[in-house]
């Protein structure tokens, strides 16, 4: 007997925007790299006490990723590579944990990958709190040792925040994940955060987009130079 029942995909996408549904005949059309968005998905494993899995931040993060990119401007040209999972975890209940050294260095792998490919300006979309500052530090030595354009924004900036201590809306957060649906969509009341928080990230997507590119291709320029 087979199953009738449709695969539940291993993480949220907009197939149009998904970095690993893209053929390599789509890539070699793709022009003006140096105008798409290439987002950079960051989620780590915990339990934060909100009776949910300890993908929660994974699956918080990603349906409204991939929301955004449904709702985000025509100009706005993305594309969303899979979430990087193992990364810092010091707090509590953290699983599957790599160190703060290991993680920056992981984000600059992927980073030199993407820009490697041709792409020159990178979002890291981060939901986890333990990889805030780690994720600020790791944008800023990409900025300087790769001439890359980067941005950082965290899903805290979008008022669902995982870390209570913080002031955090934990109401929020498990109405969203009650509400979450294999699919990726939500019921509910979950409904209506899922889409707050995705049209605050596609503006911030359209804001980003609208940022000049950097000059001289991302090179510095040293100070003792003339």
């Amino acid at each position: 007997m087979t199953s009738t029942t449709e695969p539940v995909p291993i993480c949220q996408s907009d197939p149009d925007t998904f970095w690993p549904w893209l053929t390599w005949a789509e890539f070699s059309r793709l022009d003006k790299k140096e105008d798409v968005l290439v987002v950079v998905p960051i989620a780590g494993y915990c339990d934060w006490g909100l009776g949910h899995a300890l993908d929660a931040e994974e699956s918080v993060l990603m349906p409204i990723l991939a929301q955004a990119s449904r709702l985000r401007a025509p100009q706005v040209r993305l594309l969303v590579v899979p979430p990087l999972r193992f990364v810092a975890g010091p707090g509590p209940r953290s699983a599957f944990a790599v160190d703060a050294p290991t993680t920056h260095a992981f984000l600059a792998d992927v980073c030199a990958s993407v820009q490697a490919a041709g792409f020159s300006r990178i979002v890291f979309f981060n939901a986890s709190p333990w990889n805030e500052e780690i994720v600020d530090a790791a944008a800023r030595d990409l900025r300087i040792d790769r001439g890359l354009q980067m941005f950082c924004v965290n899903l805290s900036a979008l008022g669902l925040d995982f870390r209570a201590d913080r002031g955090g809306d934990r109401a929020k957060l498990r109405c969203l994940l009650d509400g979450l649906h294999p699919s990726g969509s939500a019921s509910g009341d979950g409904a209506a955060v899922l889409v707050e928080a995705a049209r605050h990230l596609a503006s911030l997507f359209s804001e980003i987009a609208a940022r000049p590119p950097l000059p001289r291709g991302g090179r510095l320029i040293s100070p003792m130079q003339p």
